[in-house]
């Protein structure tokens, strides 16, 4: 690197302008983003998913963030505006709602590019020399600061994140790119069904983060060629980067670890067996996140919650958790917990036990209950003796929904209860 300087870093992150894309639906998620946008769905006991990219946001330094909303967005805003809303406009700093409002058309938003496109009156207002343009629903901790100056340095237009992963793990899920010795991309292919391999490492490929930066006036050439385009999707994966890579410089910039060299963590919890998965590798003793660091801090909006409490100390009903993560204002009364993670609120009563469970906020499980191996949806009220998870045929039939891995996912109205607040 020529500069690697603070004040190089932070003249970059000052001329950057911030758009996370969080429109999303997040349908393979089933039951859990009926009610709710996927970027709004909760993750890691107290945050949701949202809550990571914005984050990184502001621990690089990026402190002008536009967030695009659109399905279903008003708990995805209500907790902006709760937990996000509280920068300076006046500083220079902001996190601000940019809903799908039809200002350059009749439409909403028609894909990631076409988000983007209809926001340029507002790009222009700012005046950023560079746009990161982020996805909303993937869980990471990241120095957006580090790939801008990868981005000026390597002289791009366009910058692509990107992370090394098996083939069979990118086929038809990942867009993949090639590249040169020098991380030029010289192909694009949006979830191939036959990857390209890295030259040297057969078996891995390198898959598109969804995260780019531009050269402003580079953005809008494209974005407004792509408007004019008939038959186009309006995607970047789609249609703007394999049509560029071509005749102009789009750099590819790998994602790793920083300490090891390693590839990083990076999850997207886009189905309901990843979406466990994840929040049970925060139960480890040693997780591959860390959200205790505090050189990365996760922020979030949190309610003013007293601690958890447990209760009872009978051998038979003995108030205690193993293993699990249990946020404020939970009550474990008489129940037992194993490798759980429990989010805030959550009321468990007596001779209940649960194991390897994410429960969300606001259920109440009665008591006699046993439940394993299940996702319970927000203000659920789970009636004594219900059992969950030990007799997936059982759960099929008492109306749960039931993953590929034997994840059981139970919501207020597959128990018959209200359905609606997010």
């Amino acid at each position: 690197m020529k500069d690697q300087n603070p004040r190089y870093v932070s003249r970059l992150t000052k001329d950057t302008l911030a758009l996370v894309l969080a429109g999303g639906r997040g349908s393979r998620l089933k039951e859990l983003t009926d009610w709710r946008a996927k970027p709004a769905l909760y993750f890691g006991g107290k945050y949701r998913i949202i809550d990571f990219p914005l984050s990184n946001c502001i621990n690089s330094g990026i402190r002008r963030v536009g967030v695009l909303t659109q399905y279903k967005a008003h708990s995805l805003v209500r907790h902006l505006v709760s937990g996000w809303s509280h920068f300076k406009k006046e500083l220079g700093e902001y996190v601000e709602i940019l809903p799908a409002s039809q200002r350059y058309s009749e439409d909403w938003y028609l894909g990631t590019a076409d988000a983007i496109y209809q926001n340029l009156d507002i790009i222009r207002a700012e005046q950023p020399k560079y746009v990161l343009i982020l996805s909303g629903d993937h869980i990471y901790k990241m120095d957006y600061g580090a790939m801008l100056v990868a981005h000026v340095e390597s002289g791009a237009q366009m910058t692509v994140s990107c992370l090394e992963v098996p083939i069979e793990e990118a086929a038809g899920a990942f867009g993949v790119m090639k590249v040169d010795e020098n991380n030029r991309i010289i192909g694009f292919e949006e979830k191939p069904e036959h990857p390209s391999p890295i030259p040297g490492q057969e078996d891995l490929t390198l898959a598109s983060m969804g995260n780019y930066i531009f050269n402003t006036e580079f953005l809008f050439e494209q974005l407004q060629k792509n408007a004019q385009t008939e038959g186009t999707s309006h995607d970047f994966g789609n249609d703007i980067i394999p049509k560029i890579v071509d005749d102009h410089h789009v750099h590819a910039y790998p994602f790793r670890d920083l300490n090891t060299g390693e590839r990083a963590y990076w999850r997207d919890v886009g189905t309901l067996d990843s979406f466990w998965e994840a929040n049970m590798e925060l139960v480890s003793t040693t997780p591959a996140l860390d959200i205790y660091d505090p050189e990365w801090p996760v922020w979030t909006y949190q309610a003013q919650l007293p601690p958890a409490k447990f209760v009872f100390n009978e051998d038979d009903r003995r108030g205690m958790a193993v293993d699990s993560m249990v946020s404020g204002g939970c009550i474990i009364s008489g129940a037992h917990i194993n490798r759980s993670l429990l989010f805030s609120e959550v009321f468990l009563h007596s001779y209940t036990h649960i194991d390897s469970t994410v429960i969300l906020p606001k259920v109440t499980v009665g008591r006699h209950c046993k439940i394993k191996n299940a996702i319970i949806d927000r203000g659920c009220h789970v009636p004594d003796n219900t059992t969950i998870g030990y007799d997936l045929e059982q759960d099929k039939a008492n109306g749960f929904r039931v993953s590929e891995k034997g994840i059981v996912l139970v919501t207020r109205g597959m128990l018959g209860q209200p359905e609606g607040y997010a």
